[in-house]
């Protein structure tokens, strides 16, 4: 990941205005598992109690292990799933109890960039005509307003204006992730929920679609979210960083504090995993290695619910779930040994 450019140039996140743009609180999304009769069986606890707080201009990077409820949370916050409980504020308003006609005026200025750039585009349109969708929807613009409009978000993610009329299938996975930016910035959002944007993407690829995202924040003071299982590419583009273990925040903090200074336990055995480029290095340090599964999600707990793969875990872990304590200055850890 050597080639994507540095955005910290900016001034760091500490300096970020302290009234959050976005803000959740106690956010849970849990799914009914139903029985051959209908009965209810059991409950998936995907998201189960999340707090957090996004400011303008940032990026929050949202880090954890395939199934740890990441990208449900971006979809509870759009309201692409309903969540069982909590709030998410912005701009004064709560999104979790709004009506559906209020919602659709909400996510003008909330668009999500989608993990597949083959699932999330429609075969059987062109690429004018999907990035043009949201304007067309909302009623911006007239006709020929709207294909300016095409014209200028193509060129701004890299792409050729010409290629408006061409369709899905005629571009490569890079070009479609592309298509998909410039479509989440038609209606001049103010946060974008970026979900394994680059996961699926070849590595030089990944790099070039990091640095265009850097670059269209800057020009456009865009905030973003930035959902990914890859720590590597967390560390080059967010401004802090969260990670989730079971629905849950274990640690959040600037970017720099969690890769120099890790406070949780499964934050420190994420980052053993890390290759080093240097092999000398690699060689000598320590790996963490955790035993046992994870739970399942559907399982109830008592205590917290990293202590079954916990290395230092003692009775209490096992007992009382800990909260999101400061330790420091913007640097809150969930765990009774931090």
């Amino acid at each position: 990941m050597s080639a994507i450019a540095d955005h910290r140039e900016q001034p760091d996140a500490s300096d970020a205005p302290t009234e959050p743009l976005l803000e959740v609180r106690d956010l849970k999304v849990h799914f009914p598992i139903r029985g051959a009769f209908g009965g209810l069986r059991s409950t998936v606890r995907a998201v189960d109690g999340l707090d957090f707080e996004l400011f303008p201009g940032e990026t929050l990077g949202l880090v954890g292990e395939s199934g740890c409820g990441k990208s449900t949370t971006a979809r509870a916050i759009l309201r692409l799933v309903k969540p069982t409980g909590g709030h998410v504020f912005h701009g004064g308003r709560d999104l979790a109890l709004l009506s559906e006609r209020d919602m659709r005026e909400e996510r003008r200025d909330l668009q999500m960039i989608f993990q597949d750039p083959y699932a999330s585009l429609d075969p059987r349109m062109t690429i004018g005509s999907i990035v043009s969708e949201p304007l067309w929807n909302y009623g911006m613009g007239s006709r020929s307003e709207r294909r300016d409009k095409v014209r200028e978000l193509l060129e701004a993610v890299g792409l050729s204006a010409d290629m408006a009329d061409r369709y899905p299938h005629e571009f490569s996975g890079g070009q479609r992730q592309r298509i998909g930016v410039a479509r989440a910035l038609a209606l001049e959002p103010r946060i974008i929920f970026c979900d394994e944007a680059v996961s699926a993407l070849d590595v030089s690829i990944q790099a070039q679609i990091l640095n265009l995202l850097v670059r269209l924040q800057q020009e456009r003071s865009l905030t973003y979210l930035f959902i990914a299982h890859d720590l590597a590419v967390v560390r080059h583009i967010s401004d802090r960083v969260a990670v989730m273990y079971l629905g849950r925040i274990v640690e959040i903090a600037d970017h720099r504090a969690i890769y120099q200074d890790p406070r949780h336990p499964y934050t420190r055995a994420l980052l053993s995993a890390i290759p080093i480029p240097d092999p000398a290095k690699e060689r000598a340090r320590q790996r963490i290695h955790l035993e046992g599964d994870v739970p399942s999600p559907d399982q109830e707990r008592e205590g917290c619910r990293f202590a079954s793969r916990c290395p230092i875990a003692e009775d209490r872990c096992l007992q009382e779930e800990p909260e999101l304590v400061s330790h420091g200055a913007r640097h809150q850890v969930a765990c009774w040994k931090a």
